[in-house]
């Protein structure tokens, strides 16, 4: 079974930029789809981001035109670029492969360990 591991979290001011890179142990290339999802503390884990084996991209409303995903198939990583960082934003980040329809939640993985990202205002 493939293995994720996130990094590039930390603690960054409000307006700033980060970028959180995940890690597969096995080829990416062959998942439909890879996810980056967040947890924030008292809330339930919400889909970030999602990009396709096509490279089609998908993204929650409240980080459409902050957030980027991308994916690098030979470095079997996957990445999400987050500027213009708000505190709202401050939680464990951890990604994750889409199962089943894309227009669930599901997920194929258990989750990692994550990566905490803390927005200060």
């Amino acid at each position: 079974q493939v293995q994720l591991v996130e990094s590039g979290g930390g603690l960054v001011q409000a307006g700033g930029s980060l970028r959180l890179s995940c890690s597969a142990s096995k080829s990416i290339s062959k998942f439909d789809a890879m996810g980056w999802y967040r947890q924030a503390p008292g809330k339930l884990r919400e889909r970030v981001a999602y990009i396709t084996s096509g490279g089609t991209t998908n993204y929650a409303d409240f980080v459409k035109g902050r957030f980027t995903i991308s994916r690098d198939n030979a470095k079997n990583t996957v990445y999400l670029q987050m500027n213009s960082l708000k505190s709202e934003d401050t939680a464990v980040y951890y990604c994750n492969i889409p199962y089943g329809s894309l227009d669930s939640d599901w997920v194929s993985l258990s989750w990692g360990q994550g990566t905490q990202v803390t927005v200060s205002s």
